[in-house]
C-alpha cells in the first residue's frame, strides 16, 4: 500500500512513504482504492504545524482531504446505489493516518458520491474540498438573485468556484485579480474585476459606493476586506475570522467539516460540475512518491488549478 505521511513537522522534505495498516471497515462506510488525491494549501499548514506535546514522537500523520478512485468494498448498513467498481470522488477528514494521501481508504458513505461523468480521476479529485467551501460560503451569505457578491482571491480554487456559483445564482459578481489573472477571472464569470491588493475594499466600493451585499474572502484578507461590505451585509471567511461586530455586518466562518458528510451538498456540487457551472482546474500532476516536490511547487506560488498526486 502506498501511503505518504509525516512523522515530524517540517518542510516538504517531511513527507515520505510510511508503513500503516489498512483501515478497518465500519458500518455505513465504503472502501475506496484511491487513484488521485488533490493537494490544498491547508495540507502544507498541517505538515509544518507543531504537534501537541502529548503526541508520541514518530507517530504518523497522513494529510489530504480530496480524492478520487474506485469502490472496492461496501460495509454493512450502507444504503447506496453505488456498487463495487464504481468510480467515485470523496472527502476525508484527516486525523492520524486517515487522510487522502493513501491508496486505500475507508470513508463514510455520506462523504462519497459518483464521480462526475466525463472527468478523469485526476480532474475529479480537485472538486470537493474547495467546491464545498465555496458552496457553503454562498449558502451562509444567503444572497438573492440580483444582489451583489464580492470575491477576493478569485483566481484561486475557492474564489474561482465562488465566482462561478455566484453567477449561477443570478448575482452580480465583482472580484479581484492580478493583472496576469484578470482574463481568467473574467472567463470564470466575474462582471467586474478590480486589481487585487490591500486596497481592494476601496476598489470594490469604487463600483458600489454603499458596499456589496455579501463577500467571500478567499484571499484571507479578514479585516482589510470588511469595509467592502454594506451596513447589515454578510461576509464568509475561510480561516475563522469573525469580524469586528460593527455596522451590523454578519461574518460567518466557513468550516469544511460541516459539509464533509452532507451527501446532498456533495451530490449537488457534482451535478453542478456536470452541468458546466463549475470547472475542474488541474495545475500539475505528480506521482504520489514525489509528494515533497509537489508541496514545494505549491508553496512556490503562482499555480492556477490544483496540484494532484497520482497513485499508480
Amino acid at each position: 500500500m502506498t501511503t505518504i505521511g509525516v512523522t515530524a513537522p517540517g518542510g516538504p522534505e517531511a513527507l515520505h512513504l510510511v508503513d500503516v495498516p489498512p483501515e478497518p471497515m465500519q458500518p455505513g462506510h465504503v472502501r475506496v482504492r484511491v487513484t488521485a488525491a488533490a493537494i490544498n494549501p491547508g495540507d502544507t499548514l498541517a505538515r509544518s504545524r507543531p504537534r501537541p506535546d502529548d503526541r508520541p514522537p514518530g507517530e504518523v500523520d497522513v494529510l489530504g482531504m480530496d480524492l478520487a478512485g474506485t469502490i472496492t468494498e461496501i460495509g454493512p448498513d450502507v444504503r447506496t446505489d453505488l456498487t463495487v467498481g464504481d468510480a467515485v470522488i470523496g472527502i476525508a477528514q484527516p486525523q492520524g493516518t486517515h487522510g487522502s494521501y493513501r491508496d486505500d481508504i475507508v470513508l463514510p458513505i455520506a462523504s462519497v458520491t459518483r464521480a462526475p461523468k466525463g472527468a478523469t480521476d485526476i480532474a475529479a479529485s480537485t472538486l470537493l474540498q474547495n467546491g464545498l467551501t465555496a458552496l457553503q460560503a454562498l449558502d451562509v451569505l444567503g444572497l438573492e438573485s440580483g444582489q451583489v457578491l464580492a470575491v477576493t482571491g478569485a483566481a484561486g480554487a475557492v474564489g474561482g468556484y465562488a465566482v462561478q456559483l455566484g453567477k449561477h445564482a443570478g448575482l452580480t459578481v465583482i472580484a479581484d485579480a492580478s493583472e496576469a489573472d484578470e482574463q481568467l477571472v473574467r472567463e470564470l464569470g466575474a462582471d467586474i474585476v478590480v486589481r487585487r491588493g490591500p486596497e481592494v475594499a476601496e476598489r470594490f466600493r469604487g463600483h458600489f459606493p454603499d458596499g456589496v451585499d455579501g463577500l467571500v474572502d478567499a484571499a484571507l484578507l479578514n479585516q482589510a476586506a470588511l469595509p467592502a461590505v454594506r451596513d447589515g451585509g454578510t461576509m464568509a471567511s475561510v480561516r475563522g475570522y469573525h469580524g469586528d461586530g460593527e455596522r451590523g455586518v454578519v461574518v460567518t466562518p466557513v468550516r469544511i467539516p460541516l459539509y464533509a458528510q452532507r451527501a446532498d451538498k456533495i451530490a449537488q456540487l457534482r451535478d453542478l460540475q456536470e452541468a458546466g457551472v463549475v470547472a475542474l482546474r488541474v495545475g500539475a500532476v505528480f506521482p504520489a512518491t514525489e509528494a515533497a516536490e509537489a508541496h514545494r511547487r505549491l508553496e512556490g506560488g503562482g499555480v492556477r488549478g490544483r496540484i494532484v498526486l497520482r497513485f499508480d
